[in-house]
């Protein structure tokens, strides 16, 4: 039984692999950068999205986002009402989404609108990583709040992101957490050849940094 699952398992990788290459193909044909982004409830993933996307707006650059979560439209609203074009994409059960419904949430959006999508994933640190959506850039957000041991327990989120984003430092004192400690762990993670960008959403430090990593 082990090895059935086991076989299942790479089956769906596989499968899941393939159709986020199909949807890299597809964005990069209409023009499009795209950009995931992962990390915990709370994280600031949502809000740094707005904040990135009305960053691009004034350079006249086009952006929609896809909300994804298990369940409801509370993400999906703080972007419509910030004046970003958005879709919501609701899971049901999974804990994450997958490169099929993200083919799917791209046939309900007009490409040649658009120059940027951004694809924010279910509130999750374990289960995003092991399935690609198609995006030019993965982006874990975590935050200060949620301790300094943040890349010392979820190793995995870290290695399949292609750039990292420590939110909330402007409250990392009253938190109690030292974003050092962070950045070291993720500096030894990667071998010293990455390092995790600070910001704080709320004050809108650290912004400029994240979209020059995205090449945006």
């Amino acid at each position: 039984m082990h090895i059935v699952q086991m076989g299942m398992e790479h089956d769906v990788l596989r499968e899941n692999s393939k159709i986020a290459h199909s949807n890299y193909r597809l964005l990069k044909n209409h023009g499009i950068k795209c950009v995931e982004l992962m990390g915990s409830i709370g994280s600031g993933k949502t809000a740094l999205i707005i904040k990135l996307a009305e960053r691009l707006r004034a350079k006249g650059v086009r952006s929609c986002a896809v909300a994804g979560d298990v369940t409801g439209e509370d993400d999906y609203r703080r972007m419509r009402e910030s004046g970003l074009d958005a879709v919501n994409c609701n899971t049901g059960r999974e804990c994450h989404l997958d490169a099929n419904m993200v083919r799917k949430v791209l046939e309900q959006i007009d490409l040649d609108s658009y120059d940027v999508i951004f694809i924010e994933n279910v509130g999750n640190l374990v289960c995003p990583a092991d399935f690609p959506l198609g995006a030019d850039y993965r982006v874990v957000v975590v935050s200060t709040t949620e301790g300094d041991d943040m890349v010392r327990k979820h190793h995995d989120i870290f290695i399949h992101s292609d750039v990292a984003v420590l939110n909330k430092v402007d409250i990392a004192d009253a938190v109690d957490v030292d974003p050092d400690v962070i950045a070291g762990d993720y500096r030894r993670l990667t071998g010293g050849l990455k390092e995790i960008y600070r910001c704080s959403v709320k004050t809108e430090q650290g912004l400029g940094g994240i979209l020059s990593a995205l090449d945006l």
